[in-house]
Formats: structure tokens, C-alpha cells, sequence
């Protein structure tokens, strides 16, 4: 007898993912400031909200034997909501350590996720992509010098100033649309049979050849 279907499943949660995901991008993209609060107040909402998503989607959507992932990362990203909520927190060089930390733990969280189960799961390839996403942020991140500053000018305009933190948040921005995109079109994907589908199929009609030949060799 097959388990019941689940009404909330792994493609749920890429779409209200890849959801949030587009909220914060465009809520970077279109505001003129890319200090470290507004940093801190987009990147708060979009981790609580993937946290919650995520704590939800272990209740709902995957077997018990699955889950240590998604509440991992469930876990990194409401504790990363709770820190980016401390005022007195929201300056250039926490924003980096915050989100260093961050991209890190669940970029490898769900790569390694991903990885385990590469060969029976059908979307362990969105995982190890999104983990992937993850480590280069990390990695962008650390490149950018916190305290980095040029002075520039524009004709027609005022002299200008490109500062690390202003880099640092629009790669957040970067980051969080090329994970909506992505999370977007693997959510609304068809469903590809998984490699578990084939064996139970194999097994299945080898155990209906098994039981025929019994029979005939009874009838016999």
C-alpha cells in the first residue's frame, strides 16, 4: 500500500522560497540606501522567513528520516533573524561577519544535504546548486574589504562614494534573485521520477514474475 500524497512538498517549499527570495531582491534593488541597517532589516525578514518556511517544511513535507537539512537551516536562519535584529548590531562589520557566517553554514548544510541523497532524491540538484549559490556569497563577501571606500563622479552629478558596505548589500541583492530565479524554475518544474521509483518498479514486476512462476509450478 502506497503512503498518502503530501499536500505540502519539497516544491512548496522552493516557491515560497524562491518568493521571499525575489522580495528581498527587489527590495535591495530598488532602494537608494545600501547601508548596514536597511542591509540588516531586508536580509532579517528574508532569513526569518526562510527559517519559518523551512521549520515547516520538516513538519510537512519530507519523511522523519530526512529532515536533520531543513531544520538546520531552519535553525541557522531564525538564529541569523534574531541577531539581525539587535540595533546596536546593524554596522558595516557585522553585516559581513553575520553574513559571512550565514552563507557559509547553509551553503554547506545544503550542499551536503544535497550530496547524500544526489542519487535517489530528484531535486538533491537544486539543493547542491543553492549551497553552491551560498559559499560563493561567502566567499564574494570576504573578497570585499569592509572598510573599503572610492570616491568617483558622474557627469551632470555630484562626487559619489562606493563603499564596502554598499557592495556587500547589493551582493546580497544579487544573491537573493539568482536564488529566486533558480528556486522559481525548479518549483514549477515537472516532477522527475526518482531513482527509488525505478527499483520499486523493478521490484515489483520481479516479484509479480516470482509469484506467477509459483503458481504455474503449483498448478503443475
Amino acid at each position: 500500500m502506497s503512503a498518502p500524497a503530501r499536500t505540502f512538498t519539497v516544491r512548496h517549499i522552493q516557491l515560497l522560497r524562491a518568493l521571499f527570495a525575489a522580495a528581498a531582491a527587489l527590495m535591495i534593488t530598488f532602494s537608494p540606501d545600501h547601508s548596514a541597517a536597511v542591509g540588516f532589516a531586508v536580509f532579517g525578514g528574508f532569513v526569518a522567513a526562510s527559517g519559518f518556511i523551512f521549520v515547516l517544511g520538516a513538519w510537512l513535507a519530507v519523511p522523519s528520516g530526512s529532515r536533520w537539512p531543513l531544520i538546520m537551516l531552519g535553525a541557522i536562519d531564525l538564529l541569523t533573524a534574531i541577531v539581525s535584529g539587535v540595533p546596536t548590531w546593524r554596522t558595516d562589520s557585522v553585516f559581513f561577519v553575520v553574513v559571512i557566517i550565514w552563507a557559509a553554514a547553509t551553503g554547506l548544510v545544503e550542499l551536503i544535504g544535497g550530496l547524500r541523497v544526489r542519487r535517489t532524491d530528484p531535486t538533491a540538484k537544486d539543493a547542491i546548486t543553492v549551497g553552491a549559490l551560498g559559499l560563493v556569497l561567502a566567499v564574494a563577501l570576504l573578497v570585499i574589504p569592509s572598510g573599503y571606500s572610492l570616491q568617483y563622479s558622474v557627469d551632470g552629478a555630484e562626487a559619489l562614494t562606493l563603499t564596502g558596505i554598499i557592495l556587500a548589500v547589493g551582493m546580497v541583492g544579487g544573491y537573493a534573485a539568482i536564488v529566486a530565479v533558480f528556486l522559481a524554475i525548479a518549483g514549477f518544474s515537472p516532477n522527475r521520477p526518482s531513482a527509488t521509483d525505478g527499483v520499486t518498479t523493478e521490484d515489483a514486476d520481479t516479484d509479480g514474475a516470482t509469484n506467477a512462476s509459483a503458481e504455474t509450478g503449483g498448478a503443475a
